[in-house]
């Protein structure tokens, strides 16, 4: 989510949410969270190019899913680049769908729970089904900088949710200025998922080989390589970096483009939901 629609009529000081930009993770006994009890889908309104989306629970039992792919929606499920999915066809990367579903049990899933099921869903109403290739990938490398990260611990009990939200703010003159990202009890493996899945066009992959989890606010002023290319552009004078400087004078962290070998997921068969 990843975050490729963007609604700008209401964009000032709003925080902006998709599958990776809002998480959560809890520890302690779950519930068997391995479908979900009941779930409608439908074809989304077209609402147009720049229409808002998002994937998050309503409420401690209500899933709501708003205008993804089916793309999108595999690559949430799976923790992948949209652009690590090939095969299946057109209507994949263009048909656009809602979901709502209810969760079963006492307690709210967590994020990693959501996605398991999600995953069912996609394999049952889509009757999704695939195999893994691997193949060599323009992919985005993130390890600690020479000059050693600059990342505080995170005082949060382990099993307190982390929470990633992404704010964007409009220039004076139009467009947008600059980008903030706080995140709070975060692994830096996660924080390359969000990356990868809300922000970044390639695959990210974290070489840092920190553990732990942290906080920390990182801001930018996006470019086109950032949200799909899909934000209006921004003054050129904008007091922040950008996405790759701010990683790396923020946060101690390099993030450098280069080649790599990574997993892919080809679709072998694929059918929308009113096929079924």
């Amino acid at each position: 989510m990843t975050l490729r629609c963007f609604t700008f009529a209401a964009i000032a000081l709003t925080t902006l949410t998709s599958a990776s930009a809002v998480h959560g993770q809890t520890g302690g006994p779950q519930s068997a969270f391995e479908a979900f009890e009941v779930a409608t889908i439908k074809p989304s309104a077209f609402e147009g190019p720049n229409a808002g989306r998002y994937m998050r629970m309503q409420s401690a039992h209500r899933f709501q899913v708003k205008n993804y792919t089916v793309n999108g929606l595999i690559a949430a499920a799976w923790d992948l680049n949209p652009k690590l999915i090939s095969g299946g066809p057109a209507w994949v990367e263009q048909d656009r769908y809602d979901v709502i579903a209810a969760t079963p049990g006492d307690l709210r899933p967590t994020y990693d729970d959501q996605m398991r099921m999600l995953r069912k869903l996609l394999n049952d109403r889509f009757e999704l089904k695939f195999h893994r290739e691997k193949k060599e990938f323009a992919i985005d490398e993130l390890t600690v900088a020479k000059s050693g990260a600059k990342l505080k611990p995170s005082s949060a009990p382990p099993d307190e949710p982390y929470n990633v939200t992404t704010t964007l703010y409009p220039a004076a003159s139009g467009g947008i200025d600059h980008a903030v990202l706080p995140a709070h009890n975060i692994t830096i493996q996660q924080f390359a998922s969000v990356l990868q899945r809300a922000i970044l066009d390639r695959p990210v992959v974290d070489n840092t080989h920190l553990t732990g989890r942290f906080d920390f606010d990182l801001e930018w002023t996006p470019d086109s390589s950032n949200f799909g290319g899909t934000l209006p552009p921004g003054p050129p004078d904008s007091s922040k970096p950008s996405l790759f400087t701010a990683i790396q004078q923020q946060l101690g962290l390099r993030l450098e483009a280069t080649r790599g070998l990574i997993d892919i997921l080809v679709i072998d068969r694929l059918a929308r939901p009113s096929d079924n």
